[in-house]
């Protein structure tokens, strides 16, 4: 579909090494995946539920 091989794989890890620096790549890694972590995290957990008493929702938006 897009035609990504192992070659343009390699020429976009260049770029980013050269633009980022080989000392600043596991600081970004880890951020990506503690993103991604999170993101599915996210997705997966049921929403929160509010079981705050009707009387004290009204004081706090006050």
């Amino acid at each position: 579909m897009f035609g990504i091989g192992i070659p343009e794989l390699l020429v976009i890890f260049v770029l980013i090494l050269l633009v980022f620096g080989a000392k600043r790549l596991p600081e970004i890694g880890g951020g990506l995946g503690r993103a991604i972590k999170n993101f599915k995290k996210a997705t997966t957990e049921p929403d929160e539920i509010d079981v705050t008493p009707s009387s004290e929702k009204k004081t706090k938006d006050e």
